[in-house]
Formats: structure tokens, sequence, C-alpha cells
């Protein structure tokens, strides 16, 4: 039997007849390519549990994840018009479909639904890296997700070390998952055509993290070392005994934070958390 979805207007058809132009102070590009949409939701595919889609704007990616089988998703958006604009989708799809009014940042995604479960989304460029980074401290919750940035930010996610986009963020990500860039989604495929490339990262959690050491212990260690990413290990870690500290761990003091490896960051986490302890109480 033909799916209702099938039955709608285009996306095109309707975002002309209603007039929804997307914001660019909430970090709007709207895709609406099907080839793109079907494209990510078949790398999400098989849809188990539930699915989480963050910033659906006009329902584009939200069409396509119905029409490849997902049975239960929760849709969270804060724009209001594009609540409103969804409501034809959301009936079409009962009881497929539930949309919810709020910011992503506020939400606890992770309690939301039931396993399996996993986020799907082409996300603002103006607050992807904060929700990732939130995803990441409840990786365990999720299935996996797959996620739209900037193909610069993209490639800084799965970078490794040795590499010059080697940051943070790829530390925290390659600790926690097994993350790869699937394939780059030209500036054509949204509207309004934003000025860069993106890329679509699918991110499969590890059953533990590569090695032992807290979330938030790490955190701050990779931001005291890349906070001076031009600088030797041994000056940026000067407070905590700088070079004598770092060879005692048999690590290199001469180091810069970009070469040095996920393990060698734990085994600094590890060795500085009652320092890091004391100075955050």
């Amino acid at each position: 039997m033909l799916d209702p979805i099938s039955n709608l207007e285009t996306l095109k058809e309707s975002l002309s007849k209603y007039d929804l132009k997307a914001k660019k102070a909430l970090g709007q590009n709207f895709l609406l390519d099907t080839d793109f949409t079907d494209k990510i939701a078949l790398a999400s595919a098989p849809f188990d549990g539930c699915v989480i889609e963050i910033g659906p704007g006009p329902g584009g990616l939200t069409r396509s994840i119905l029409l490849h089988g997902a049975k239960k998703v929760i849709a969270i958006e804060k724009d209001p018009r594009a609540i409103s604009f969804l409501e034809e989708l959301k009936d079409a799809a009962k009881p497929r479909l539930k949309i919810k009014q709020a910011d992503a940042l506020t939400q606890t995604v992770w309690t939301f639904g039931s396993k399996p479960r996993q986020i799907i989304a082409n996300l603002p460029y103006n607050v992807a890296t904060p929700l990732l980074i939130l995803w990441l401290k409840h990786i365990n919750a999720f299935d996996k997700l797959t996620l739209m940035f900037q193909k610069e930010v993209a490639e800084r996610i799965v970078a490794r070390p040795g590499y010059n986009n080697f940051g943070r963020l790829s530390v925290l990500t390659n600790w926690l998952t097994d993350s790869e860039i699937l394939f780059e989604v030209p500036a054509s495929a949204f509207t309004p055509r934003p000025k860069v490339t993106s890329a679509v990262i699918q991110f499969l959690p590890r059953k533990k993290p590569l090695y032992d050491c807290t979330m938030k212990h790490l955190e701050i260690v990779t931001q005291i070392a890349f906070n001076q990413r031009r600088k030797m290990l041994r000056a940026s870690f000067k407070q905590f005994g700088g070079s004598e500290m770092l060879s005692s761990l048999g690590i290199d003091p001469q180091l810069r934070p970009q070469e040095l490896s996920i393990q060698n960051f734990c085994k600094l986490a590890n060795h500085l958390g009652n320092h890091i302890d004391e100075a955050t109480v």
C-alpha cells in the first residue's frame, strides 16, 4: 500500500505556498534535495527503535526517514514556524511522527523513546559542536548517530593523532566512538545555499571507551593542551610539573598536542585527576 506521505506536495511546492524561509539567526539551511535526504536515511537504516531528529525544519529529511521504514520518529524543532509547517506531514505519518517544540541543547534526548535509539540530523552549524559534546556524555544511550556538519568541522571530528586538524573534539569523539565520514553534501543541495560544503558522519558508540579515564578529566586535559596547540606540552602543563611530569609518564615533553596519542591523553587525565578535582571544588 502506498505510504500517505508519498501523496504530499513536494517540499518546494509547499515552501512556495507557505513562504517558509530559512532564518540565518537559527543557523537554518534547509536540505531539500531528496537524493541526499534518501542517502542519509539509507545510511541510518535499519530503524529498529526510536529515531530522534534534531532540527527537521520543513521536514525533508523527516520524510525520507519515514518513507524508508522508521516506525517511531521524535522530531525536535525550535522554530515555531516549522512546527506549523510540519503538521501536514505529522497527519500523514500518524502515529509514527511526534514533534516537540524545544531547543535541542536543553533536551535530554538520551532518555527519549526506548532502545535501540539513534539520532539523525542536519545540524544547525552554530550549535553542532555543543550538541555533539552533550550527546557524547551520554553516548551509551544511543545505537548510532548520523549527523551532518560543515566539512571542515567533520574532518576535525574524525582526525587522527599527527594531523594538523587533530584536536580536543577528535580526542573525545575517537575515545568514545568509531566514527567516519560517509559522504559529502554540496552547497547546492541546500536552500539557501551555504558558502561551505557539508559532510555526514556516522558515529558508532564503543562498548567501552578506548582507555580508562573519566570524561571530566579528559575534557579538561585536552582543553589545557589545545588552548596552546602551537606550544610544546611541557609549556602547556608547566603548572603540573612540565617536562618532569610528562617524562615520568613516558610522554615526550617536546611534543605538541596534535602529536599526542589518545592513550597518552588518557594517561594525563588519570595522572592529573586529583589536581583537576581540587581545582574545581
